[in-house]
């Protein structure tokens, strides 16, 4: 008897669960999750990431994307390929890498194989390299890091291994000898930066940067460039020539009164994107696009960093084809595609 009745209380607890599921809003259970690795906050690329992510959000109901934004790039990219995460953010430069199995992925065998998992959802300018430095440290030049402490980006991240052989090719210092190469993340170091625990910090993005005009607000600072005698070193064309890479300036005045640049600052310009893996459906993919951009150029009008987004540099410097719902997206846009993006 008491079987029986233990019995019909759980049909009758099962039937009233159901019914109170049948009676609650199908939304809630229609949305597919995503995720979405970028860098941390004060970087462009988690700029254009989290307008990304609330873009879509917003528009298109059936779709959740949440944001991760620690770690680094080169370890996002090869959690996108194995499908582990849905899109990230990447670099030509680290398809590159991947290619040639070189760099941070000498010792991963599969990383050629893996770089062709991935696809391009669209590219973005990332802005310029700043290596800034407050004024009252005294540094003027990159030659006068030796025996400071530098934040070059994460450990294992394309930044991280740019500025390592920039600061190598103009003054011939190296990490861990002439420099102590600090060992932070992206929101660690603006932070050990701005509290002075950090004598040199490099950040590649957009000018003005949020979190160097903060910084800018109550200190001078400075940014280190270049210099016109070693910018034809074969080093630094080594840099420059890199897929995604350019010569850049970094305009005097960006950061206000406080920047002590007495003139323009040469440094590295690239371009980043977002990556997706080649199974994404091609639907999710040409929505999402399309819905990005109406946003952005509606958001342009009060947003000037936004104008700089656009469908036709989406494809800039790409060496990734597109993903079809992205190529199909951007086709419609009026976007003249090139050949490395077709595949």
């Amino acid at each position: 008897m008491n079987n029986v009745s233990l019995t019909r209380r759980s049909l009758l607890g099962t039937a009233a669960g159901a019914a109170a599921f049948a009676a609650m809003p199908r939304v809630a259970f229609a949305k597919e999750l995503l995720r979405m690795s970028t860098l941390g906050p004060g970087t462009s690329p988690n700029l254009v990431m989290t307008t990304f992510v609330n873009i879509v959000n917003g528009a298109l109901p059936d779709y959740e994307i949440q944001l991760n934004a620690t770690g680094a790039a080169t370890r996002h990219v090869l959690e996108v390929a194995m499908g582990r995460s849905d899109f990230c953010m990447s670099s030509p430069v680290i398809h590159s890498l991947m290619r040639r199995q070189a760099a941070m992925y000498e010792k991963i065998d599969q990383a050629p194989e893996l770089v062709n998992n991935l696809r391009t959802v669209l590219n973005f300018p990332m802005g310029v390299y700043h290596i800034a430095v407050y004024g009252s440290s005294g540094i003027t030049s990159i030659d006068q890091i030796a025996g400071k402490r530098v934040f070059l980006g994460p450990p294992g991240g394309a930044a991280y291994t740019t500025m390592e052989r920039l600061f190598k090719a103009v003054a011939g210092l190296e990490a861990g000898t002439d420099y102590e190469a600090v060992t932070l993340g992206w929101d660690a170091a603006a932070a050990a930066f701005q509290d002075g625990n950090i004598d040199v910090y490099c950040n590649p993005t957009n000018a003005p940067s949020p979190a160097l005009t903060q910084i800018a607000v109550t200190n001078e600072i400075r940014f280190l460039g270049i210099p016109a005698e070693a910018l034809e070193s074969e080093g630094v064309q080594a840099l420059v020539g890199r897929p995604g890479f350019s010569a850049a300036t970094l305009p005097a005045g960006a950061y206000g009164e406080n920047q002590i640049n007495e003139g323009d600052v040469t440094t590295l310009g690239v371009t980043v994107g977002i990556v997706t893996n080649k199974d994404a459906d091609e639907e999710m993919i040409y929505r999402m696009t399309k819905a990005f951009y109406a946003g952005v150029q509606e958001a342009g009008q009060s947003s000037p960093w936004m104008r700089a987004i656009t469908p036709q540099g989406a494809v800039q410097d790409i060496n990734l084809e597109l993903h079809p719902g992205a190529l199909r997206a951007l086709t419609e846009l009026g976007v003249e595609i090139p050949e490395a993006a077709k595949g």
